[in-house]
């Protein structure tokens, strides 16, 4: 063989050599987060369940992939994007709310999906029980929809003369299932407290602003809001309206507190995307998602944002101050 044809087959095998070794490295597991809204609605929950992996020992881009489908605030979305993550042979179905647990779970009966909701999921038919999921369906409930008395006890220990209470909240459909029972749990509440309650129902932004004008002319003494995925990403916007018709608000989770809204009380949604995040580690690393109970978060945090108190006229109470877990200055 000659010298030049020898230096060539060298360089050959130098290039062949990486190529080889990149074919035989392992493909990185692939786990399907499913929301239904949009990608810059809540990046603390994302951070959250991003957490919960490495956590687990996955982090992404290195040993894990994420492959992310966003509703875009559309639920009839979330069947089909479910049915394309399937399609893709994702390891795990990370689902966010009650609508995409259930798009997720009528897509696969074998790819395991982990929730994170914020209502009962045995009501909703995702697992059989808590101690015993049962299926490929496990996951994380960070009671929201149940804390309506909670929230309007604080609000009345705030404003302790207030006889009438606004609400707003989601028709129930769509992707606000949980609202129904927001909605029950508040009126129940009122009539204990003795409260007037009017309640409105708003799942557009339009519908948003036309029950924020008609609570500025009813003129209610507090305001409920709820929650829900929806909810969350407009929180600007109903934030920005109770300021407007200086409204004393009580918000679902404290990312309306953060952005000026006055009080918030419920569960640490982080924290529950988080415990999330692990569970999906957990079944990467070949737990069985039967083998997992849901977890059920029982850490609720009141949330005070004093700066919005003053612009409304509003002393905090010592008792209160003392109750909350964080009072913004």
């Amino acid at each position: 063989m000659r010298r030049r044809d020898f230096i060539t087959l060298l360089g050959g095998a130098a290039v062949a050599w990486p190529i080889a070794a990149r074919a035989q490295q392992p493909a990185l597991p692939v786990v399907g987060f499913l929301s239904p809204t949009a990608p810059d609605s809540d990046p603390d929950r994302l951070r959250g369940f991003r957490q919960g992996l490495k956590d687990a020992g996955y982090v992404e881009g290195e040993n894990v992939s994420i492959v992310y489908r966003w509703a875009d605030n559309q639920p009839d979305r979330l069947a089909p994007l479910a049915a394309d993550l399937v399609r893709r042979h994702v390891a795990v179905i990370a689902a966010a709310g009650v609508p995409s647990s259930q798009a997720a779970k009528a897509a696969t009966r074998t790819i395991p999906v982990v929730f994170a909701v914020g209502d009962d999921p045995v009501r909703h038919g995702l697992v059989a029980t808590f101690a015993r999921p049962g299926g490929n369906v496990t996951g994380i409930n960070y009671l929201s929809a149940e804390l309506g008395a909670k929230r309007l006890g604080l609000l009345r220990e705030l404003v302790p003369g207030a006889a009438r209470v606004g609400l707003i909240a989601g028709s129930g459909g769509g992707a606000d299932v949980s609202a129904n029972t927001y909605v029950q749990e508040s009126q129940t509440a009122a009539g204990m407290l003795g409260l007037q309650m009017q309640v409105l129902r708003a799942d557009t932004s339009d519908e948003i602003d036309a029950a924020f004008a008609t609570f500025g002319r009813e003129r209610p003494d507090i305001l409920a809001v709820g929650g829900g995925p929806f909810y969350s990403s407009r929180r600007i916007q109903l934030v920005q309206l109770g300021a407007y018709h200086r409204l004393p608000a009580m918000y679902a989770s404290r990312d309306f507190a953060e952005v000026g809204g006055l009080m918030s009380y419920g569960s640490n949604t982080t924290d529950a995307f988080r415990q999330a995040g692990a569970y999906a580690g957990r079944i990467l690393k070949g737990t069985k998602p039967v083998e997992l109970p849901v977890m059920q978060t029982s850490r609720f945090e009141l949330i005070i944002n004093h700066r919005t108190a003053r612009m409304l006229g509003l002393s905090l109470p010592p008792t209160l101050i003392a109750t909350a877990d964080e009072v913004i200055e």
